[in-house]
């Protein structure tokens, strides 16, 4: 049999994650003898599927045997999934929910499934860690991936089902890097309202997140201020080795949920289904694991700003 070739379209070169999706995706490739090529859409919806599209209508070479791709936007470009499907390439998505599956794996013989985190357990996860924290109540800042990403919602919804009705929340939005959450931060700072506004903890959607809203309050003019905003736990997700475990270990983050990259499972299982013939389930899910574990944080809770009169 001819050597196996994938292309892997990840969101960004700057994120993270997306950099350990990367690695993991090319240590499966070698290990397999996949011969793998890997493009990002730089946060781009519209460059992603332009670039899938360009790699799939191609009549210089032949086509790759499949594409394992995680989306940037909303959706899961269902009509560039089909032309896959008619080209004979096939089709994984990482991290996100899709409808359109069930009925390519029906008209196709092409390998067509998913991969990805179970975000709504990341989510119940990250409402227990709250929990865990603030026992008596209390207010968190959260900072939210994207509107129109699903994987945000997601986690959102899942945090929602386990914090206490007494944890308040106020959320802001990021874009999942570092500088995004930094400037959404520094800019409601700059409102007078929010400096009397009481935060118990800073929880964020990702590490890199929560990283960029402890620079924004580090920046604080006011020292009092700075310092109960610092002092605060700073909540991350993604738990990758070099980032947020190395940031828990230096005490900038108090917790982090480990979420397994799966891109490398993924050119697993394509790589088997493409050999065999088999097809995988239509999804798999990782399994998501608090670090440290709740009941450690529940050994730590933190007397919230109503109480002590901040």
């Amino acid at each position: 049999m001819s050597k196996l070739r994938f292309v892997a379209s990840l969101t960004t070169n700057d994120n993270d994650y997306q950099m350990e999706q990367a690695a993991a995706a090319q240590e499966a490739a070698t290990r397999l003898n996949v011969e793998l090529e890997i493009i990002y859409a730089e946060n781009d919806a519209i460059l992603q599927s332009q670039q899938l599209l360009k790699i799939i209508q191609s009549n210089s070479g032949a086509h790759p045997d499949g594409i394992i791709f995680e989306p940037v936007g909303g959706t899961a470009f269902p009509q560039v999934a089909k032309a896959a499907a008619m080209a004979g390439i096939g089709w994984v998505v990482l991290n996100r929910e899709v409808d359109y599956v069930p009925e390519l794996r029906r008209n196709y013989k092409v390998p067509i499934f998913a991969v990805s985190s179970d975000h709504e357990e990341i989510g119940r996860l990250q409402g227990k860690q709250l929990a865990a924290l603030l026992p008596n109540g209390g207010s968190v800042l959260l900072i939210q991936g994207p509107s129109e990403n699903l994987a945000a919602k997601q986690r959102t919804t899942g945090m929602y089902e386990t914090k206490p009705v007494g944890i308040q929340v106020k959320v802001m939005k990021g874009s999942w890097t570092e500088a995004s959450a930094y400037k959404a931060v520094s800019s409601w700072m700059k409102l007078t309202t929010s400096q009397q506004t009481p935060i118990d903890v800073i929880a964020a959607q990702n590490d890199a997140m929560a990283l960029g809203a402890r620079k924004a309050f580090g920046e604080i003019g006011d020292s009092d201020l700075r310092a109960r905003f610092l002092a605060a736990p700073y909540l991350g997700i993604d738990g990758l080795t070099k980032t947020g475990q190395a940031w828990l270990r230096r005490g900038l983050l108090t917790a982090t949920i480990i979420v397994p990259a799966n891109a490398g499972q993924a050119i697993d299982m394509l790589a088997h289904a493409v050999q065999t013939g088999t097809i995988p389930p239509e999804k798999t899910l990782t399994v998501p694991t608090s670090l440290p574990i709740v009941e450690e944080l529940a050994r730590k809770p933190v007397q919230n700003a109503h109480s002590a009169g901040a």
